[in-house]
Order: C-alpha cells, then sequence, then structure tokens
C-alpha cells in the first residue's frame, strides 16, 4: 500500500528532538503560555517575515480573529464584504460569515486553480473591506495585480496560508505578503502539529494585540476583559513540536518539489493533467493534483492496484447544505475543478519505488 500521507513515518524522521521537545515539556510544569509558545512564535515571525506570530487553536479560528480583530478596531463592520475565491476548502468562507461578514466569490483560474486576479476588481463596491486569497494546494496564489487592487480601493489583503509553509513570492514568504495571515498546522499540513493548531502572522501591532486579547477571553491583562473573546491558545506541547519541525520545514519542501518535478515529468497519460508550475519556489506541494473527467474511474483503479488518494474538495462551498442560499448559484470552473480533481500521494517520505509505482500505474490507466 502506498499511503496519501504517512504521518508516523514523518513524525519517525525527527522523533528523537520531538521527544526531547515534549519532554521538556512536560517535565516543565508549565503547559500554557510559556517559553515554548513564545519561542516558536519568535522563530516561525523570523522564518515567516514578519514582526509578530501569536498562536491559536487552530486555523479556522486564526482567519476568524483576523476578521474578528478588524471589526474590533473599526475596520471593518457587519454586513461588509470580503472577496474570496469560490475554490476553497469551506474554512476561508467560513471565518467571513462567523464574523456577519459577507463572503463575494470570485472563479479561479482553471490553469492555476488560484483566485482569477482579472475578476477582482469588477467585484469591488463601497461595502467591500478586504481580499482574502487562498494559497490552494501549496501554490502562491498572491500576484501584483492582487496588491496593486488593494492598494488602489484601500482593501485589507489577509492570506489563508493554511496549506503553503515555505511558498514564496519574489523571495518573499506566503504569510508575509498581506495585512495579515491565518495559518493551520493540522497534523497533516506541511509543518503540522501532534492535534490541531493554528497561528496569526502580521506586521500591525495594534491587529497583533487585538487578536492576542480575542483568542484569550477577550483579556489583554488578567482578569480585565476589553473584548467579548474566546479560547483559542497554542498549548506548550504543539509548540515545542512545531518548533521542532520547523527547523526541517525547507529540507522537507524540498522533497516534496522532487517527488512534484518527477510526477509532472514522467506522467505522460494524454488523459492526466498536472500542476501548471511557473515558479519552483512559488508552489511548495502540500497537494499533487492531478484532473481528469473521468476521476472517480482513475481513484478506484488506483485504490484497486493499493495506491491511496484524496479528492479536494469533492463539493464546492456554494453547494454545501450549510450555504443553502448559495446551492443555485453557478460557478462553471470551481464546479469543473472539484468534480476532476484528484490529490495523489505526496509528502517526504515517499520512497522512490513508491513514486515510480504511482507514476507507472498513472500512465497505464485506461480512459
Amino acid at each position: 500500500m502506498i499511503k496519501f500521507l504517512d504521518l508516523q513515518k514523518i513524525t519517525q524522521k525527527y522523533s528523537d528532538e520531538i521527544h526531547e521537545a515534549v519532554s521538556r515539556v512536560i517535565n516543565s510544569g508549565w503547559y500554557l503560555q510559556g517559553k515554548e509558545s513564545e519561542k516558536f512564535e519568535m522563530n516561525y515571525a523570523q522564518y515567516i517575515g514578519t514582526k509578530y506570530t501569536i498562536g491559536c487553536a487552530n486555523g479556522l479560528d486564526a482567519l476568524i480573529w483576523i476578521l474578528r480583530a478588524y471589526i474590533e478596531m473599526g475596520v471593518m463592520q457587519l454586513g461588509d464584504e470580503v472577496i474570496v475565491p469560490a475554490n476553497t476548502y469551506i474554512a476561508s468562507i467560513l471565518a467571513i460569515t462567523e464574523n456577519g461578514l459577507k463572503p463575494v466569490l470570485i472563479e479561479p483560474s482553471i490553469e492555476t486553480y488560484q483566485i482569477d486576479d482579472t475578476k477582482i476588481e469588477a467585484a469591488i463596491t463601497e461595502r467591500t473591506k478586504a481580499v482574502l486569497i487562498v494559497h490552494l494546494y501549496g501554490q502562491c496564489a498572491y500576484t501584483e495585480k492582487i496588491g496593486e487592487l488593494c492598494r488602489r480601493y484601500n482593501l485589507k489583503l489577509v492570506e489563508d496560508n493554511a496549506q503553503a509553509h515555505g511558498c514564496k513570492f519574489q523571495g518573499r514568504k506566503t504569510g508575509s505578503l498581506g495585512d495579515a495571515a491565518g495559518h493551520s498546522f493540522y497534523p497533516g499540513k506541511n509543518l503540522g502539529a501532534f492535534g490541531d493548531a493554528g497561528a496569526v502572522t502580521t506586521n500591525d501591532e495594534e491587529l497583533a494585540k487585538t487578536v492576542r486579547a480575542i483568542a484569550n477571553y477577550g483579556s489583554q491583562k488578567k482578569y480585565v476583559f476589553k473584548y467579548c473573546g474566546r479560547n483559542s491558545r497554542l498549548d506548550e506541547i504543539q509548540a515545542a513540536v512545531l518548533d521542532v519541525k520547523l527547523k526541517h520545514l525547507d529540507e522537507d519542501v524540498a522533497i516534496r518539489k522532487e517527488v512534484a518535478r518527477y510526477y509532472i515529468e514522467h506522467m505522460t497519460n494524454p488523459n492526466i493533467i498536472t500542476p501548471m508550475v511557473t515558479d519552483w519556489d512559488a508552489h511548495v506541494f502540500h497537494i499533487f493534483t492531478v484532473r481528469t473527467q473521468r476521476r472517480d474511474s482513475l481513484q478506484q483503479y488506483l485504490a484497486e492496484n493499493g495506491v491511496q488518494t484524496i479528492i479536494h474538495y469533492p463539493i464546492p462551498p456554494h453547494k454545501q447544505e450549510c450555504y443553502k442560499e448559495w446551492n443555485n448559484l453557478s460557478f462553471p470552473i470551481t464546479e469543473q475543478i472539484h468534480n476532476e480533481e484528484l490529490s495523489l500521494p505526496m509528502s517526504p517520505v515517499l520512497t522512490e519505488e513508491d513514486i515510480i509505482g504511482v507514476v507507472d500505474l498513472v500512465n497505464q490507466w485506461e480512459y
């Protein structure tokens, strides 16, 4: 069996360092808001290239707290609009609606699967306050055009960097390109914790202080509550594990790129569309996607031959029951991607035999 993602093997790569880090936390007797979180936040901010990192419970919370903080700061108010790609994991949109803001869905490019920057300006209204870009699958969604539009219309640029740790745009890391970014450290991410964990990065001191307070019951001073906040904090064990894995992130990303390059160069089945990569710095291959009109047939064939795959994602957000008011909307490019996408095994622990085996099976698949 070639696993889609072997988390046990990934952990084994750094098991000695991880055991040492976890033991250090256990023996310290300090499990929240301590030195491990402080150290990881400092190291991650330095890695991303921002002044501030604020750890929180998960990636969805990170996005929610960014938008909530802008509301508390008077930058946004209930009913304001946030432009967001229609082709994304639902968390990107949940963060908007959770704050009483209105998502404005924009189709992606069929080549890159990222938000189509030629369609953004037409969607801007007097109620638009932000553009939320999603570096989907690990590929940079930012473009100079998006940055220029945000400056011209005075819009906040928020990044969903849940899938793109280590990705770059012209030498700068994603997560540092906009006004703020949300990061997920779900175990399966390129930088994954041993449970749920997340963070916000930003250069905005007021935003950083507001996010940290909201995620700590609304408190900036013990037993004094400025906001009606929540409990969403990064614990010491997760911070310690993440700090260990952060040291190896670039090495792991480099291996992912080698796997992706082999896949792309050797998959010759004419019925398979592999990712379009124009800048290898701008993709970290959290997910390696292929597309085909007979996706379900390909998935079944690979499963029968011992290869695990996953569909990211079978139902687009606007067709989900929780957003039933959108169910009659049509986003044909988004729907095409969701109907044709299949994610192949991708990780830094795939063997050469695994990689060749996946390619050979895909090439032998009869459409």
